[in-house]
Order: C-alpha cells, then structure tokens, then sequence
C-alpha cells in the first residue's frame, strides 16, 4: 500500500492519505528519540539486538513453531532453533536467501523460509498452523546499512536507493520528485524532522541544478542546511529515516503485520516485537493496550465500555543493558515489547488510536 500512496504523492505533486487515515486528517505528529545512532563505516556485521529478552518472551520454546516475520540475517531464527523451536521465516529482501539456506542445512526439517512481507504473515505461515508465537525486528538491519549499494545509509557512499525489497519507488524518486511542500512534511511526519522545511528548500534548490542520486549527496546537502554540532547525531539522521519508511511502506507494514498475528496466533501465543524509534514503539504500544491511545474518560459522564482484550498479559517493555550497549552501539534506541493473546476473536484492521503518522499535501 504504501508504494502505491506514494505514486500518488509524486504523479500528483500534492498530499495523500497515509495508511488509509481519515482524508480529512492534518500532519500528525510526535517528536520522539532518533532513530539509528551513528556508526563508523567499518562497524561490524549484523548484530540481533536483544536476543535473550526475546528469546525468554517465549515461555516455551522446545516443539513450538515459531514465526520470524523479519528474517534478515537470521540471528533471532537461530536462536529460536537452537532452543528448540520450528521456526517459519519471512523476508522480502532478495539478499537474505544465504542466510536462509545456511539455516536450512543446519536445522534440516526445523527451518522453512517463505519470501513476502510480514504485513501477511498470516496468509504466508498458514500451512505450518498452528503457530505458538511471533518475532518481528523493526525497520532497517545493520547488515542492509552496511551495504553502501542499498542505500540505506548517509555514511557510506552509494545510490539513493533505500527499497528493501529492490524493487518500485526508490528514495531518489521522492527527493527528486515530491514539491518542497510535500517533501517537508514528509520528513517531519515520518523524521520527526523539526527542520524538515529548511531542508526541503535546501534539496529542492540543488536538485534544480541537477539530480540528487547518491546518499552522500543529500547527506551533504542536509548538513549544509541545518549545521552539525560536536556530539550530536548526524543531521541526515530523521530525514534518511523518514526516506526509508516511505519508501518501504513501513509504518502500514507494522500495522497490518500486528494485526496479522492477531489473527494467526491462538490463546496462548506470543508476540513479540522490536522496534528501533518512537513511532514505531507507539503504535505496538497501543496496539497491545488500545486503551492507551484514546481519550480519558471523564467520570461525570457515562463511561464508555471497554473493549475486551486480545493480549494480556502485557510484559514490561525491554530495553538493552550497559554490556549489549557496549558489544552493539546500534542497540541503544531498541525496545522490545511483548504479549500473550487471548481466547477473545481478533480485531479488523484499524489505525484509529495507534498514534500512526499521516502525511497529506497541500489542498
């Protein structure tokens, strides 16, 4: 969907629904923490961030059949498997499929891997039902910032590309084609971006001159437009992070993929799920406790029944300690929140309360 949302945004050069919110809605957003902390280019090779945390999410593991709905580079599936688990991975990454075999020679009958998104993660692990758990790894990996020719990251050289997938919009169509209203408002909703509209104009100005195509480039040209001081993250930061959610529909992946495993997992199962910045840690949030994201009720007036709960117990979220942050830098924004699903029927799809940003061009 969100591929599709955006060749609207750019044939039309103006706002569009995001994730089939109200068309009457505004730019919603939260300012919240970074998203990836800066890395030296030499940095090392995919890293699973909290793999015990999610490991012990799951009660019991021998005999169970768990779904990886982020596969990557394997490290949560490995671990699952040597615990004991059958584990069904999802990806829609091309480059993950050596991962993917050296997992299926080593765990022979205990591993299957299934291309696609984990927006359909239900539809993909029907034929291993039942199923007693879910793992999902937010956003970017390590091993996709590292390749320079991705494009995901502004510390190495490569094209602007960003598409996990490898295939539809890529990052260049937006900088280059988005107007600079509709761009600003993209990096704010989806970057958090205080600065967005100063760095449009700055993008907008050096692409009349020629193309943007290579991720040093834009880097550059961001820097240039708001400065850098000592200490801080890089200036591209929230604006690459915004490119990329765009450009990969992530946030309507997230959405869609929660709501997928509620409608897979039975009572008993698992979910459980990292994610690396502030939007992302709203929306499963509120997604696992709805009752966060709406109004206070007012205790003069009818109270208002509450809908009964797909997930409970709601673990206490998860974050890194001081020797994962000192073996892994990345892992510093990480948060793992995880459930158990209830007997209760599971809910149509729906963004209402779950604080997802939308982003709408001028009328």
């Amino acid at each position: 969907m969100g591929n599709k949302i955006l060749n609207v945004i750019v044939q039309l050069s103006g706002w569009s629904a995001w994730s089939g919110a109200a068309a009457n809605s505004g730019v919603m957003v939260f300012m919240g923490k970074r998203n990836l902390p800066d890395s030296p280019v030499d940095s090392a090779p995919h890293i699973p961030v909290l793999l015990d945390e999610v490991v012990s999410a799951f009660s019991s593991l021998s005999g169970q059949r768990i779904v990886d709905g982020t596969f990557g580079a394997g490290g949560y599936s490995r671990a699952l498997l040597e615990a004991g688990a059958e584990v069904v991975a999802i990806d829609r990454d091309p480059s993950v499929a050596p991962h993917a075999e050296k997992l299926a020679a080593d765990f022979p009958g205990r591993f299957h891997f299934v291309s696609g998104t984990f927006s359909e993660l239900d539809t993909l692990a029907a034929p291993f039902a039942p199923i007693g758990g879910v793992v999902l790894d937010i956003g970017v990996s390590s091993m996709q910032l590292d390749q320079s020719e991705r494009g995901f990251s502004f510390m190495r050289e490569g094209p602007l590309d960003m598409r996990m997938s490898q295939s539809g919009q890529s990052a260049a169509d937006l900088v280059n084609g988005l107007e600079q209203e509709a761009l600003a408002n993209l990096l704010y909703a989806f970057g958090e971006e205080r600065k967005s509209r100063r760095i449009a104009q700055f993008i907008v100005s050096a692409r009349d001159t020629a193309p943007i195509t290579t991720t040093i480039e834009l880097a550059r040209i961001i820097e240039k437009a708001i400065g850098r001081k000592p200490g801080d993250a890089h200036p591209a930061t929230r604006s690459f992070q915004a490119l990329r959610i765009a450009v990969n529909g992530e946030l309507d992946q997230l959405v869609n993929g929660l709501f997928a495993a509620e409608r897979l997992l039975g009572e008993g199962g698992v979910l459980a799920v990292v994610s690396f910045h502030s939007l992302e840690d709203r929306i499963v949030k509120r997604f696992f406790d709805p009752e966060k994201g709406g109004p206070t009720q007012s205790r003069h007036l009818p109270q208002v029944k509450v809908d009964p709960r797909r997930w409970d117990p709601v673990a206490k979220a998860a974050k890194p300690g001081s020797s994962e942050l000192e073996r892994n830098p990345r892992s510093r924004s990480s948060v793992l929140r995880s459930a158990v699903r209830t007997d209760i029927a599971p809910r149509a799809v729906s963004h209402d309360q779950l604080g997802v940003p939308v982003v709408r061009g001028a009328e």
